[in-house]
């Protein structure tokens, strides 16, 4: 039988399921879980979002697309949510944007969701903002990994890039070749302070990964499940349409 196309606003089968992320400080944040809809998954991917005062919340299209497909496509599960003060289709989290502050308890209560509540393989896939929360925040001892789309490296230092470096866990930056903010050649001599570092140049990228999400999640499912890429492009089951969203952030 051959499968109907999987397109930008194809939603396959899954578990999902909404909630809120209680941080340390006291706030409520607007979250989705999503699971594949029979089996345990055999990897967790927790998805820090694009900057949000330029328009990233937890349904910028590439983590919408990672959750409508990746718990089907390749058994992972997709945990999303709005940093405080972010507010999205899902709803508004608790608080205020705090320029990479005070969402250091964001990314703790995300870990400890997927911590407390057996996720397996956890890694964190940041975009933009996200990568620098990732970088910053996100060397936790259960996070196995960290994969960052799009880093502008504006708020994360050398010296977190040397902290994750002596860690010596797996950290894959995914770089477009014309980035508005960190280019391939600059992003290979600034990830140098973690020479276990994969710099991944796509070639005719952009930071929005606009038209390019089979491409990005094709790179994100082969580094969390080995052998889980490339991603089927067709799908013989039932599966729904969802309203797509054109989202800015950096």
């Amino acid at each position: 039988m051959t499968g109907r196309q999987i397109r930008a606003n194809s939603v396959l089968p899954g578990r999902r399921s909404s909630f809120h992320l209680e941080t340390a400080d006291g706030l409520r944040l607007v979250a989705e879980l999503a699971l594949p809809t029979s089996g345990e998954p055999v990897a967790t991917m927790i998805c820090l979002h694009p900057l949000p005062t330029a328009g990233g919340m937890m349904d910028s299209h590439i983590f919408r697309k990672a959750a409508a497909r990746l718990p089907a496509l390749a058994q992972i599960a997709v945990l999303r949510f709005n940093t405080r003060g972010t507010a999205s289709a899902q709803g508004r989290s608790d608080g205020h944007f705090d320029e990479a502050r005070g969402e250091r308890y964001d990314v703790a209560a995300a870990i400890e969701y997927a911590e407390f509540n057996g996720l397996p393989t956890i890694w964190l896939v940041g975009w933009s903002f996200g990568t620098d929360l990732t970088l910053m925040y996100g060397n936790d001892p259960a996070v196995v990994g960290a994969i960052l789309l799009s880093p502008p490296l504006r708020y994360a230092q050398t010296s977190h890039l040397q902290a994750w470096h002596e860690s010596g866990k797996p950290l894959i930056a995914i770089i477009p070749e014309h980035d508005d903010y960190l280019q391939p050649p600059e992003a290979r001599r600034r990830f140098a302070a973690a020479p276990q570092a994969e710099v991944v140049e796509v070639a005719g990228g952009k930071h929005l990964w606009v038209g390019q999400a089979d491409v990005v999640l094709d790179l994100i499912a082969a580094r969390i499940v080995p052998g889980g890429a490339p991603l089927p492009r067709t799908w013989d089951q039932a599966m729904q349409v969802d309203t797509p969203q054109i989202i800015s952030g950096r």
